[in-house]
């Protein structure tokens, strides 16, 4: 895909490591490697080797995996994350959990970075809920705050969270 070498480049940019899992021989795939920018390669896989890679790669950390043809279906569900393009084979759209509609490589970064924001947002909102209501019914036990001004207190938190949680749809992608 002629946005490849892009997609690679921002994903690197987020720290995040580039292995080429593909059935493809082994020269054809270390010659595409090196024009994208891949530096790890794994070549000529069959469908339950990428599944065994994938195994592999997730006792290290969280692994997504990218594909869109019907050998790629064992090891999307195998990953962490599984991402299919919009154009691949019924198979990789229903074992995908993200597809990306556009067909834009470079999307993957983007939709990285949503889902880390988002969880930021989330982690924030429930710290801040959970502190409203421990600190209003810490203080409501001992008569300090009275039961309307309580209540207030709460629905005010559960707005400003909503809020919060409204930003996300301000996210722009890169």
């Amino acid at each position: 895909r002629p946005e490849a070498r892009d997609a690679i480049a921002r994903l690197r940019g987020r720290g995040i490591r580039t292995i080429m899992l593909t059935g493809d021989r082994e020269g054809v795939a270390r010659h595409i490697a090196a024009e994208v920018g891949i530096d790890e390669v794994r070549a000529e896989l069959l469908p339950e080797d990428k599944v065994r890679a994938i195994g592999e790669l997730r006792r290290t950390g969280r692994v997504a995996m990218v594909g869109d043809g019907v050998n790629d279906g064992p090891a999307l569900v195998a990953a962490n994350v599984g991402i299919s393009m919009g154009s691949g084979t019924d198979v990789s759209l229903e074992s995908a959990d993200l597809v990306l509609m556009k067909n834009d490589l470079t999307r993957i970064s983007s939709a990285i970075g949503l889902a880390r924001k988002a969880a930021r947002t989330i982690r924030f909102n429930l710290t801040f809920a959970l502190g409203v209501i421990v600190v209003v019914g810490i203080l409501a036990l001992f008569g300090q705050v009275a039961l309307p001004t309580g209540v207030i207190a709460h629905e005010g938190g559960t707005i400003f969270v909503v809020a919060m949680g409204l930003r996300l749809l301000g996210y722009k992608a890169e």
